[in-house]
């Protein structure tokens, strides 16, 4: 069987994908991106295809993205996020939808794409140099209110008067829940606070990247339903969540990989 093998090396998951011939997602794994990107995208590689029953013949291409893709050897060629993910939001989307703006919300940076009917890119922002509007952002406020980011999500949706949060910067912020904590706030409104505040800041940088619709949100942060709820409120409009948003570099670098060696679909 022939198959294709997109590789996610984040900043802080390393993501696998393997893609069939008819485009259809065979298998794939998540896990910490580690201090050796190269030796990790080898490790996770071969376990994936063992755990598939594939051998090392059977993939045609493999193609790498994200901030390690440079070092992942066993690669066939890079892309880059950008091209990547619009590739794999058309995937991605549900059934129907029409995806015209990707938002990515990462473990280190975050993206804007807006795309065309083809899935090409029209144009794009990126945060990358400041951790407020990432992963590491709700990470690290996670920390101070003592839950698990997992938890973060459920706990906005109960907030009855969600708390303002006017640091952008995170260590800023991080000083703000403190005083918030101090005074007695509700954690459940410190966390539906610093949701909203983390989707106003993408949501400026998606309107200056020329935002249409219809939205699809990837990347860990789709995972988060507070989130999302936060982004819809912002933009005042539906927001839809990618498939297996985490996967969606992976899975449109695996078929960028397919495209160009003239696999079907």
């Amino acid at each position: 069987m022939e198959c294709y093998a997109g590789i996610d090396a984040g900043s802080t998951y390393m993501k696998v994908a393997i893609m069939n011939n008819n485009s259809a997602l065979e298998g794939y794994k998540v896990v910490p991106s580690g201090i050796d990107c190269r030796r990790n995208a080898r490790e996770v590689f071969d376990e994936l295809l063992g755990n598939l029953g594939l051998s090392t013949p059977d993939v045609v291409a493999v193609t790498s993205t994200g901030y390690g893709r440079r070092r992942v050897d066993i690669a066939h060629k890079n892309v880059t996020e950008i091209r990547a993910h619009a590739s794999g939001a058309i995937w991605s989307a549900h059934e129907g939808r029409k995806i015209r703006t990707i938002i990515d919300i990462g473990g280190q940076d975050s993206k804007v794409i807006v795309i065309n009917e083809e899935g090409e890119t029209k144009n794009f922002a990126m945060n990358d140099k400041c951790a407020a509007g990432t992963g590491r952002f709700l990470e690290v406020l996670a920390r101070v209110l003592n839950v698990t980011v997992e938890e973060l999500g459920p706990f906005s949706l109960q907030a009855e008067s969600p708390c303002q949060i006017n640091s952008l910067c995170a260590v800023f912020a991080e000083s703000e829940v403190i005083s918030l904590l101090a005074r007695g706030k509700d954690r459940k409104n410190i966390i539906a606070g610093i949701h909203k505040s983390l989707a106003k800041r993408v949501s400026g940088m998606a309107r200056r990247a020329g935002l249409e619709s219809e939205v699809l949100l990837t990347g860990g942060g789709a995972l988060n339903p507070g989130l999302v709820a936060a982004f819809e409120d912002e933009l005042m409009m539906d927001i839809f969540v990618a498939k297996n948003p985490q996967l969606n570099g992976a899975i449109g670098a695996a078929l960028l990989g397919k495209n160009s060696n003239g696999g079907k679909g």
